[in-house]
């Protein structure tokens, strides 16, 4: 099943070809996860504006445990927290359900990536967010949405993740490891939230904004694009970027291509956290 759903399917209504767990005339829940580094008023533009029936999901609060050195930024979670937040959202046994933002995907994927952790199967990205359904066509309502809650059970452990000790062995073994932040971050030329700039040993650049189209949709070539960084068929790949957040939008991005990846959670910021690991720097 693919990772994304264009707009104009969404659009489509009741006839969404959305797989197996979504029967004949059964909407997706509709989550809204608008958030990015720094910006504290993703509920705000929430409110002002978003697809008719979308639920708000706060990243920091739901998509998150509480941050500490040990853990990095955004640790995973727990499964009964995860849970009780899917509840709240009004997913049902059985639902399919469709997450997007205004960055491209860069903030939903954390949610499509819990979700499928959790154990649901039928969760994609909405492909190029608000900005493909406002261009396809797509009305906005305002105000929030309180759905009924629902009943999903989650457990937790359905999607590969990586330790800061198994990641830092991977490229040693044969494997790719990706660092998904920026360019300057991966060099080490500037590190605006970590304690420490640079990257892991053996890491390679792979910055999540170049798995996106100008317009915010998903380039189709990402089978090429991760295949000129070292990904063939067969390869161990894992993931992390600066707390787990982004990571998951190059996990989509691979599965999206054909290859699944191991989600780092702690990343850097649990990495650079602790002085007695090494960091490189430079290309």
């Amino acid at each position: 099943m693919s990772v994304l759903v264009a707009a104009a399917d969404l659009l489509a209504g009741p006839d969404l070809p959305a797989g197996p767990d979504l029967p004949a005339g059964q909407r997706p829940v509709l989550l809204d996860v608008r958030w990015a580094l720094g910006d504290p008023h993703g509920r705000e533009r929430y409110l002002a504006g978003h697809l008719p029936g979308a639920v708000f999901v706060d990243l920091e609060t739901e998509l998150a445990a509480p941050p500490s050195a040990a853990g990095g930024r955004h640790p995973l979670p727990s499964p009964a927290a995860l849970q009780a937040a899917a509840r709240r959202w009004g997913i049902r046994s059985g639902d399919a359900v469709v997450a997007y933002d205004a960055t491209g995907g860069q903030a939903a994927a954390r949610a499509w990536w819990l979700l499928r952790w959790g154990g649901l199967t039928d969760v994609r990205l909405l492909d190029g967010g608000l900005d493909a359904w406002v261009a396809a066509g797509g009305e906005l309502e305002t105000g929030d949405v309180v759905p009924e809650p629902g009943d999903v059970v989650l457990t937790g452990g359905r999607m590969p993740t990586l330790t800061a000790d198994e990641a830092a062995a991977l490229p040693a073994r044969g494997g790719v490891l990706l660092d998904a932040r920026a360019g300057e971050r991966y060099r080490g030329e500037r590190e605006p939230v970590d304690p420490r700039a640079g990257h892991v040993p053996g890491a390679v650049s792979a910055p999540t904004g170049e798995n996106l189209r100008a317009d915010g949709r998903f380039r189709t070539d990402l089978a090429e694009r991760f295949a000129a960084l070292g990904v063939r068929p067969g390869t161990a790949v894992g993931v992390y970027c600066g707390s787990g957040v982004t990571a998951a939008h190059e996990v989509a991005a691979l599965a999206e291509a054909g290859v699944e990846a191991a989600l780092w959670p702690g990343s850097w910021s649990q990495w650079s956290a602790d002085p007695s690991r090494p960091v490189a720097t430079g290309p």
